[in-house]
């Protein structure tokens, strides 16, 4: 399967899962709006693919909705080959991508190193003493 395919295979399927979480899970301790699907990585046989999450919240709270989501995988995997016509429907793996996490702390810790700057001094101009 050429690339391009692939890709929009991959985006198809992330596109049905974001959906599917919403009409497959239901259990009062599934934060909805704490999962977003990153990105799917579709096997070019069509047959495994590979789901990254970002989840927010802490450690506990992103082991549980992964739990939740591993543990209604089945029933997504039933949704996707409802709406998507594939030759195999793939079997889902749900992993953690601490990506989004990882550039929120970057993004928090120039945004204190800036506070200490000061506001009037231009910083791409050297300090010259006299």
């Amino acid at each position: 399967m050429g690339n391009h395919r692939l890709n929009r295979v991959n985006e198809l399927v992330k596109r049905e899962i974001a959906g599917a979480l919403y009409r497959v899970i239901n259990e009062p301790e599934f934060d909805h709006a704490a999962v977003t699907v990153i990105r799917v990585e579709t096997a070019r046989d069509l047959r495994r693919a590979r789901v990254y999450l970002s989840i927010r919240g802490d450690a506990d709270s992103r082991h549980r909705m992964l739990r939740l989501m591993r543990k209604h995988r089945i029933d997504i995997q039933r949704e996707i080959g409802s709406n998507l016509v594939l030759k195999y429907t793939p079997q889902l793996r749900f992993e953690f991508d601490p990506s989004v996490q990882e550039g929120d702390r970057i993004l928090h810790m120039i945004s204190e190193l800036d506070e200490f700057l000061d506001p009037d001094e231009d910083p791409e101009m050297p300090h010259m003493n006299t």
